[in-house]
């Protein structure tokens, strides 16, 4: 009788499950991403598939990404005896329960255990560090799932025993067939009701879920269940039902379209234009939407070379620490760096100067590429034969490690293509340059005197 109770709650609980929790597929056919390390031919599949998973694994990855339903695949394909605790709810007691009865598996029938822990992070070190002897000795085979880097949060010696396997976010394409297959289902989904789901719903739902298939499946449960059916029996969401289903207005933004293209530009500019509060506004509309923040790093590092340059030399490394910092902590935290680099860069002197190597390509255009000056030639092959090399002044035999000599082509002596602004440390640039171009230009007068001793007070330095 008790197991006759038992069969009907599970049937129960089944049917009245949470729509991410029905819709979690029940074979690979069914698994949507992670193609990485799961897709046809991938070396865990085939583990997997032949019950060959004598290693122990962990999954890490961002939440709603198919960690936890990666390890109920790898039950439903081993006769081993397949075990879950959560380390949330969890002990030390817990655990010694699951390897008391692993060892008595083993002693009785031969048979494996594979132990899951969910979140595994959330052990401390003494409880990761029992697992360690089981592990080590085989007799348990842990799969391990966590959102946290496992390098940094799960202990060395169990990372070392372990392969990691990294799952990342879905993209839209997936989370569109994750929905399609939920509204198509009729025993698990919503195959059965007549679902009229807007476009702009759709791409509110698909875009507000951040790569997550069960933030993505609440939603889409939360806005049918709570719209009333019309009189023909269809339930029509529209982008108001998924506004109010996940809690996050609609921000109209196509990464293909101009609304990308144009926030962008909107953001560069503000940028550009040194106002920080809406370079603010406009980097949180792209996350909002979904931009990749890579894209806005990338934009941000040719945005301090091009734009800020040498009247803040710190713009680059920002901008480029923060691109690191971001690879190394991810999302959400990962917005921090891009925060204080776009801040960074907003209030930094600014200076365009490096265009000057564009007006270096278009002279060479119109009038064709010059030739090296013979004192400036390689001297360690045609020295004297040719004479390459020869009266070649080493800068850092003079005074401030500078001596005026001809280093364009002839037909260009004379000319400047770079011209520092008067910012930031671009100021110090323009006053040494300034003291260096007029020594030049004075020695530089005709070609002819190119090389003669030099005629201003930079005499070599005694040595």
């Amino acid at each position: 009788m008790t197991d006759l109770f038992e069969h009907a709650m599970k049937d129960r609980m089944q049917q009245e499950a949470p729509l991410a929790a029905r819709m979690r597929p029940r074979s690979f056919a069914e698994y949507v991403g992670q193609e990485h390390i799961i897709g046809e031919g991938k070396i865990l599949r085939r583990a997997i598939q032949a019950d060959r998973l004598f290693s122990s694994i962990i999954f890490t990855g961002p939440p709603g990404t198919g960690k936890t339903t990666l390890a109920q695949l790898i039950a439903l394909h081993t006769k081993a005896h397949f075990e879950t605790i959560s380390a949330v709810l969890a002990g030390v007691a817990e655990l010694r329960r699951v390897i008391a009865e692993a060892e008595e598996r083993r002693r009785l029938y031969q048979q494996r255990t594979i132990l899951f822990i969910d979140e595994v992070h959330r052990w401390n070190k003494a409880q990761q560090d029992a697992l360690l002897p089981q592990v080590e000795s085989g007799m348990l085979t842990l799969i391990g799932a966590t959102t946290e880097n496992p390098y940094f949060d799960v202990i060395p010696a169990l990372v070392s025993r372990s392969r990691v396997f990294q799952l990342e976010p879905l993209n839209e394409a997936q989370l569109n067939q994750i929905l399609d297959q939920a509204l198509a289902n009729n025993e698990f989904g919503y195959g059965l009701k007549n679902i009229i789901l807007a476009e702009d719903a759709r791409r509110h739902l698909i875009r507000t879920s951040s790569g997550d298939a069960r933030n993505l499946l609440n939603a889409l449960e939360l806005a049918v269940e709570t719209t009333a059916a019309n009189l023909d029996g269809s339930i029509n969401i529209s982008l108001t039902d998924a506004q109010e289903s996940i809690q996050k207005r609609a921000v109209i933004y196509d990464k293909n379209g101009d609304a990308h293209y144009d926030t962008i530009s909107a953001f560069i500019k503000s940028v550009r234009g040194s106002d920080p509060d809406a370079a603010l506004y406009w980097l949180a509309k792209m996350v909002a939407a979904g931009e990749d923040p890579r894209f806005i790093l990338r934009r941000l590092i040719v945005l301090a070379s091009e734009d800020i340059g040498l009247a803040d030399p710190q713009g680059m490394v920002v901008a480029n620490a923060a691109a690191s910092a971001f690879e190394y902590i991810g999302m959400p935290e990962g917005i921090f760096p891009i925060v204080e680099a776009t801040l960074y860069l907003a209030t930094a002197p600014k200076s365009n100067s490096a265009m000057a190597y564009f007006k270096v390509r278009k002279q060479m255009e119109e009038e064709g590429m010059g030739q090296v000056p013979t004192h400036l030639m390689d001297a360690n092959r045609d020295s004297k034969a040719f004479g390459h090399g020869q009266g070649y002044l080493y800068p850092h035999d003079f005074e401030g490690h500078f001596t005026a000599q001809q280093y364009l082509p002839d037909h260009l002596i004379g000319s400047h293509f770079y011209h520092p602004s008067e910012e930031g440390y671009e100021a110090d640039i323009l006053a040494r340059l300034k003291q260096w171009r007029e020594i030049q230009s004075q020695k530089l007068k005709s070609k002819g005197s190119a090389q003669d001793d030099n005629p201003v007070s930079n005499t070599p330095r005694s040595k």
